[in-house]
């Protein structure tokens, strides 16, 4: 990067870098049903032909930037920067139109890709804030960068937001030419950078990061104001302190532009819990507290001292357990002796030992309790649980329990999102969520068609009463189609599920590759491989993020990548994720579920009475593959599932809201 990071900003900027857009207020009663009528005429089928005839006048045009050679290509582009810069394209179509056109011939010369036209209609949907679908292996990373091009030449920041450190470093690194060849700068913020490398990451016209790195730093940024946290007071400090000038500490240059990959994860999932800011907490007796409310737990019965609540993820203590738990107050340390105390305590080790199990949702390495993320299956080794419960999860693995934390400041992803100015995303599945990121972002959903039609087949599900017969049919399926010579990717829930696979496959023979949590080193190189013939890959969420499984020699007449789903996920745009691994690009596939009613997404989604009725009708036919009835049960756990997860996500933008609110006058801390 050549950009001069060391220079003070001009007071417009340090404005733009403090003051940040504050979000739209949330439409409510008749206004959010008008709100909702907008987004599905947003969503109209036209809005897509509009895309394929605009990519298509692109397409033409592309053969006069062909004829050109790269000194007056520079040029050109220069020209269609100055025009950005200057705000010139706004209601002028003409000009997007042949600013893409030219950069699409620039993406070809100097990265060897030459973007189809169903590539040029989701630039055009990011460019005009859209949420494009695109299906796996279409080259989205691609996409964004020719939109994140146009982003750019406006001079003001554009964040591509990715789902991971690597994706992060490895595309910028991808399109940094393709940028330099169009006049822009690029970086990359990732988790191990100081304060200085970000600072200078940020200072590039195109920034790549993942979500939790820009709403940390954002946070960050809101605490290093203090109590000049209003822009205009800060601006009357500058004018009487002269010396004192710029964003003091500042890492990023405030929020415009952001092109989110994977958007449903990071708009969506991820955005159940809001991020926080934390610090050690010295001197607190929680730690010796905790080691003594593990002791406690171990004394209670289920069903007798308390109840587990599995669909909610809870436990509630019965009469029963404050008696047992009056008998303790002498061991407590000060502060806890108080039975409310001792109740929260004990509640939360009873939820460290009935709803958390090693090796899922979280691993332990190093003598530490390492977060696994459930949705992307990635360690998380700087964050940690609040309220005591990773401190509890830390006793019941017998390990010494951490200083607990206090909270500096906390946002939620929906409100950092929705401040950005120009907001726009991809996704392969997206339609599922599309009311949903319509009513928090404001953006519409469009599904572009794929280059080549999409021949994969889609297996009946197979049904199985209980885990055991699942799995052993499981290894069945894979070793038969092994034999054919057809690379497989088994995706799993669960770090301790890989690894029983792949033991299960190592005892009649079968090598295979794991990637999880604990195994991820190689995860680009072994994603790469996974469809060479013979290949058996067996992975939780975290692969198939950015890399495309590319068909060995000889896979495709073998009849191509064979995809198997060992559990369904709670949202089944995860389970199309994993399915949409194969028959990529029009090349040849297949794909099968497999499900167990002793699956956690059935145990805690279908009533108890309705679940014992599944479990014996399953039994009763075992020798069929596949049963509505059970197709249906999974739909509606499913269902039930993402309602809950849709509701807590709205908790967390009321909460976040009111926070703003009700406490504005407290300053940064308030609301981000």
């Amino acid at each position: 990067m050549n950009r001069d990071v060391t220079l003070s900003p001009s007071p417009s900027d340090d404005y733009r870098r403090i003051a940040g857009p504050k979000p739209v207020a949330m439409p409510k009663g008749a206004d959010a049903l008008a709100y909702r009528a907008v987004g599905w005429w947003k969503r109209r089928a036209s809005r897509l032909t509009e895309l394929r005839r605009d990519a298509a006048i692109v397409d033409r045009q592309s053969a006069t930037y062909a004829a050109l050679d790269d000194e007056t290509l520079r040029f050109r582009l220069a020209e269609f920067a100055a025009q950005f810069r200057r705000g010139r394209e706004a209601g002028r179509p003409e000009i997007v139109l042949g600013a893409l056109a030219a950069v699409r011939e620039a993406a070809f010369r100097q990265t060897g890709l030459r973007p189809f036209v169903v590539q040029l209609m989701g630039a055009l949907a990011l460019e005009r804030g859209y949420l494009a679908e695109m299906a796996t292996g279409e080259g989205k990373t691609l996409t964004a960068a020719l939109a994140a091009v146009l982003a750019g030449w406006r001079g003001r920041p554009c964040h591509v937001i990715t789902v991971n450190d690597y994706l992060a470093a490895r595309d910028a690194k991808w399109f940094e030419k393709l940028y330099a060849f169009a006049g822009l700068t690029t970086g990359h913020v990732v988790g191990t950078m100081e304060a200085a490398e970000r600072r200078e990451a940020y200072a590039a016209d195109i920034t790549y990061t993942t979500g939790k790195e820009a709403v940390a730093d954002y946070l960050r940024d809101r605490l290093r104001l203090g109590s000049v946290h209003q822009p205009n007071r800060r601006l009357i400090r500058q004018l009487i302190h002269a010396g004192q000038r710029g964003a003091d500490g500042f890492v990023m240059r405030g929020l415009h532009s952001a092109i989110i990959d994977e958007a449903d994860s990071v708009l969506v999932d991820e955005a159940v819990t809001p991020l926080i800011i934390c610090q050690p907490r010295t001197g607190d007796s929680m730690v010796e507290a905790a080691k003594i409310a593990a002791g406690l737990a171990g004394c209670l019965t289920s069903g007798v001292d308390y109840q587990v609540n599995r669909r909610y993820r809870e436990v509630d203590l019965l009469d029963s357990a404050s008696g047992k738990l009056q008998a303790a107050t002498q061991a407590m340390p000060l502060g806890w002796t108080g039975l409310a105390r001792r109740k929260e305590l004990v509640t939360q080790a009873l939820v460290a030992r009935e709803l958390f199990e090693r090796n899922r949702q979280y691993v332990v390495q190093e003598g530490r309790v390492v977060i696994v993320d459930e949705f992307t299956g990635r360690l998380m080794p700087q964050r940690t649980w609040r309220e005591g419960l990773h401190q509890a999860i830390e006793a019941k693995e017998g390990l010494e329990p951490t200083s607990p934390t206090e909270i500096l400041a906390r946002l939620s992803f929906q409100r950092f999102y929705r401040g950005y100015r120009r907001l726009s995303g991809m996704s392969g599945t997206a339609r599922e969520a599309a009311a949903e990121v319509w009513q928090i972002y404001g953006l519409p959903v469009v599904a572009i068609p794929t280059n080549r039609a999409c021949i994969r087949e889609q297996l009946p599900t197979r049904t199985f009463s209980d885990s055991e017969a699942k799995w052993q049919a499981v290894v069945e399926e894979v070793a038969a189609v092994h034999a054919a010579g057809r690379p497989v990717l088994v995706g799993t829930r669960s770090v301790e599920a890989s690894e029983m696979l792949a033991k299960r496959l190592g005892e009649i023979g079968l090598n295979c590759q794991v990637l999880n949590a604990v195994r991820h080193a190689e995860e680009a190189s072994i994603v790469a491989k996974a469809g060479e013939v013979g290949r058996i890959t067996i992975s939780t969420n975290m692969a198939g993020r950015g890399t495309d499984i590319l068909l060995g020699k000889g896979a495709t007449a073998a009849g191509g990548l064979h995809v198997i789903a060992t559990e369904p996920n709670e949202s089944g745009r995860v389970d199309r994720q994993l399915f949409g691994r194969a028959g990529r690009q029009g090349s040849p596939g297949s794909a099968r579920l497999f499900v167990s009613l002793e699956d956690d997404l059935l145990r805690r989604f279908i009533p108890g009475p309705v679940h014992a009725r599944l479990v014996k009708t399953t039994a009763a036919m075992a020798a069929k593959s596949d049963s509505k009835t059970v197709r249906i049960a999974v739909g509606y756990a499913q269902f039930a599932a993402q309602w809950m997860a849709a509701r807590q996500r709205a908790g967390v933008l009321r909460n976040d809201t009111w926070l703003e609110e009700a406490l504005s006058f407290s300053g940064p801390n308030a609301g981000g």
